[in-house]
């Protein structure tokens, strides 16, 4: 993976023996120019390798983008499968690290999180944040303590980060946040709308750095709070996520306190539009499914964490028809491995559906990379191109699991990892 820019001028060169740039099939002989953090040329059939370009062998791809992190989850990773249980018994193990977090052990988590990321091949990642205050949920000294810590992680890690400020203000429907959960609160939205300005006015002319906005569900933020966050979002053009419809009791819950399904609710609270991306959305009606498609937003899907919680198999390929991209994240980080992301999706359609065929490899790499960058922010991200971030990966085409795949992005899809 290429490396963080400095901020000076810095010219650089690599061969790609492959790479792809889009679209089904891959390019041989790329040679990829780079000045700093920028792409200034891109060469097809480069011939022998330029004096004083660096060797890519394998398959150069794009950096991928996670965009559904919980940092803090890492630390639930083979501790939660011990017994039988739903996804509420999981949140209550969930909260219990929440519980015991800081600003110094969410750097160290984060960091080590990150670290993971980068190592698979992961460049940019949408940190979906609500771990506010202290315990007793005063604010710390400095209020966006614990998202500067985030954010630190990243920038020594050297991945971008999308620090989604999520607004969290009730256990549930007309329910006040209890336990740990009054860390997490500002107590309205307005007070989560003037402690996230002044982290959005720190990072305002950051290059490796958005502060976006998020709404943690319905049940976790009062009808009447939502429309506070989506104007946020909208007067800063920045991202705004939400948790849709992972569960059918939020279905039902929301059903009984308003009488509308989650996504609806949204809807009417303006949320959804081409910044937004719906996350998990699993359990949708057909009218969910054309909301979101008809406002664009994005459907972000995490397999490996849905399959993990027994949450379900979201709608995938009717999202997409309905016009709502798809990107990818790691969520509660069971495993860290995009690839594995990728095939899921496609793989979780077969279980489905007993067919196969629903996502070409090409649909869910473009999910990974250029969809999954542009839903975080970073639109000159996600492809090799000139002007585009010079964030380039290398797949080992002759590893154990790949040898003998071919060279093709079917081959990176179905059957590569990293690192190898």
């Amino acid at each position: 993976m290429t490396g963080p820019s400095t901020g000076r001028s810095r010219r650089s060169a690599y061969w790609c023996e492959r790479a792809w740039l889009g679209g089904a099939e891959v390019t041989e002989d790329v040679l990829v120019e780079m000045d700093s953090d920028r792409i200034i040329g891109v060469t097809i059939g480069a011939g022998p390798t330029p004096p004083g370009a660096r060797v890519l062998r394998g398959l150069v791809l794009p950096g991928l983008a996670n965009c559904h992190s919980h940092a803090f989850h890492r630390a639930l990773r083979g501790r939660t499968q011990r017994e039988r249980g739903t996804f509420w018994t999981w949140r209550d193990q969930m909260y219990a690290v929440a519980g015991r977090l800081d600003p110094g052990t969410y750097f160290c988590l984060a960091r080590a999180a990150y670290a993971e990321m980068a190592l698979a091949g992961i460049t940019a990642v949408g940190e979906f944040h609500y771990v506010h205050h202290d315990l007793s949920g005063a604010s710390y000294a400095a209020p966006n303590a614990m998202g500067e810590a985030l954010i630190a992680a990243a920038r020594e890690v050297g991945i971008r980060i999308a620090l989604l400020d999520t607004c969290y203000l009730a256990s549930g429907f007309d329910q006040p946040p209890t336990g740990v959960q009054i860390r997490f609160s500002d107590g309205s939205s307005e007070r989560w709308a003037a402690r996230v300005e002044s982290l959005a006015a720190e990072y305002a002319s950051a290059r490796d750095v958005v502060i976006g906005a998020a709404v943690h569900s319905v049940r976790a933020v009062p009808r009447d709070q939502i429309p506070t966050v989506a104007k946020w979002s909208d007067d800063h053009r920045v991202p705004l996520h939400v948790h849709v419809s992972e569960q059918v009791a939020e279905n039902t819950a929301c059903l009984e306190a308003h009488g509308v399904t989650p996504t609806q609710l949204l809807g009417d609270a303006g949320v959804l539009s081409d910044r937004c991306s719906a996350v998990h959305a699993t359990h949708l009606t057909e009218s969910d499914v054309a909301l979101l498609g008809q406002s664009r937003t994005y459907a972000a899907f995490c397999p490996t964490t849905e399959r993990d919680l027994a949450d379900g198999i979201g709608p995938s390929r009717p999202l997409h028809e309905a016009g709502s991209p798809l990107t990818l994240g790691s969520d509660s980080h069971a495993v860290i491995d995009l690839f594995e992301e990728m095939r899921a999706v496609e793989l979780h359609e077969r279980l489905s559906t007993r067919e196969r065929g629903h996502w070409p490899a090409a649909s869910l790499l473009e999910a990974a990379t250029g969809s999954g960058q542009r839903s975080l922010g970073f639109g000159d991200a996600g492809v090799i191109g000139v002007g585009a971030r010079a964030d380039l990966i290398a797949v080992d085409m002759e590893s154990v699991r790949t040898a003998g795949t071919g060279s093709g992005v079917e081959s990176a899809v179905f059957a590569a990892r990293l690192p190898t």
